[in-house]
């Protein structure tokens, strides 16, 4: 891949101050929420982990420091994608921004490391596996390193829903780049998993940043599962013809299904999945982030890194995961902080299905329970009776939420019954069977004595 070239005579250096930066570089006049103190705190040398939402500004809390700092930014970054969009876009802001990953030839990546040995870079952008590398961690030892920005940090979780193994060497930086003030940041993170990003990369001393992980102009619905592919459609047509949107399916073939039969019926719908080239795969990212009212069908390796502000909708065909997951797919939507909606639609079948993979995935029991608990966690997500953005946000440790007035459960409550005589008749059934026949039934014989 060929890079721009960057004209460092005509590159004007950026005020000293953040404001400054913001304003001059990026075009901003306020920093939102807790980026001034993160940014602050950063300058001085401290570390810091970042737990921001979805479309909340993460990038800037690294970038403004990189360019007050002295030396080059490192920002480690887990997609190529993601690195050549963020990377083009700073240099469209004048800053001096390249990347290191395998989509660069031999002449390409010899240029970038040129550029770090003699001061030509603010931002180097680097996958992990290449910044592990003996070559790469030298080259950065022998050049003055601004900081290290760990993107997307719950990558080094085990427990996470996006587990990465590259992530784990990460915690050599601490002793390699002792000077250098290391930053974690991820939008999705419960406490659990915060604690494992601080001891993995070694982050002990570092100043925790957590915001709110509140989205109120995301309307969360979800919808018994009856015909999944009419009521989308009757979805789109109905509330968000003609926008943008995000349709998330489980397996390459029901992308590809969905996306045929969407656009047969006059929606602007395109496939992307891992399984197309990568030709294919960059179209799709470039008409989605350029033209209105296209709806990529996907499975979950699209989204990470798109950053486009009018995505009106993010719908599940298929049961997500973990809750983790859920946040992060459907924080998509709404960034430029208009009413959008998050719709998913949620049968039996997704259960069976979700269980039957956990118990056939590799890995050992405690790997498999560890999926069992983020499915459990989000079956709770789905079950609930009570407001369902106070669920997620407690999910999260962020209580003390009260009902939004703006999600499913709060516009229409559900019905409730109260299951405890028949449940205890069940139960009571079940043991009574067992002691006196000394076998078990199965829920067709239960039904039939009850």
């Amino acid at each position: 891949m060929t890079l721009p070239d960057f004209d460092l005579a005509s590159t004007t250096a950026p005020p000293a101050d953040p404001l400054g930066i913001l304003r001059t570089v990026f075009g901003y006049e306020e920093f939102r929420g807790p980026q001034q103190a993160v940014i602050d705190h950063v300058v001085a040398g401290g570390d810091a982990l970042v737990l921001m939402p979805t479309g909340g500004g993460k990038s800037l809390c690294y970038q403004v420091p990189a360019l007050i700092r002295p030396g080059v930014g490192i920002v480690v970054s887990p997609l190529i994608a993601l690195m050549q969009d963020q990377v083009a876009a700073l240099r469209e802001a004048g800053v001096r921004a390249a990347f290191l990953n395998s989509s660069l030839d031999a002449a390409d990546a010899a240029r970038v490391e040129r550029s770090v040995r003699d001061g030509a870079l603010d931002l180097l952008y680097v996958a992990p596996e290449r910044l592990l590398t003996d070559r790469c961690l030298g080259l950065l030892e022998r050049v003055r390193v601004a900081l290290i920005a760990i993107d997307e940090a719950h990558c080094v979780s085990q427990w996470g829903h996006d587990f990465r193994p590259e992530y784990i060497g990460l915690s050599v930086l601490a002793q390699r780049f002792p000077q250098a003030p290391r930053i974690a940041l991820t939008a999705t993170a419960d406490p659990a998993t915060r604690e494992e990003i601080v001891e993995r990369l070694a982050l002990g001393g570092a100043r925790r940043f957590v915001t709110s992980f509140d989205r109120p102009n995301i309307r969360y619905r979800l919808v018994e599962k009856v015909d999944p592919r009419g009521q989308l459609q009757d979805f789109i047509a109905g509330e968000h013809a003609g926008a943008s949107g995000i349709v998330y399916c489980a397996t390459r073939a029901r992308v590809e299904q969905t996306a045929a039969w969407l656009a047969s019926r006059g929606v602007t719908a395109l496939a992307y999945h891992a399984g197309l080239d990568n030709a294919t795969r960059t179209e799709v990212q470039a008409r989605f982030q350029r033209e209105d009212g296209i709806v990529v069908v996907a499975t979950i390796a699209f989204g990470m890194g798109i950053d486009k502000p009018d995505v009106r909708f993010v719908a599940h065909l298929d049961l997500p995961k973990s809750v983790e997951g859920y946040y992060q797919e459907t924080g998509r939507a709404g960034r430029d902080g208009l009413p959008a909606t998050a719709w998913l639609a949620y049968g039996l079948a997704d259960v069976v299905q979700q269980r039957r993979l956990i118990d056939t995935s590799e890995g050992d029991a405690a790997h498999r329970r560890r999926l069992s608990l983020h499915l459990d966690a989000m079956l709770a997500l789905c079950e609930t009776v009570e407001c369902r953005r106070s669920q997620l946000l407690a999910y999260f440790a962020q209580d003390g939420h009260g009902p939004c007035g703006n999600c499913d459960t709060c516009l229409e409550p559900p019905s409730t019954v109260d299951g405890t005589v028949a449940a205890q008749k069940l139960l009571s059934t079940v043991v009574r069977l067992d002691r006196e026949h000394g076998r078990r039934y199965g829920a067709g014989h239960l039904i039939d004595i009850l």
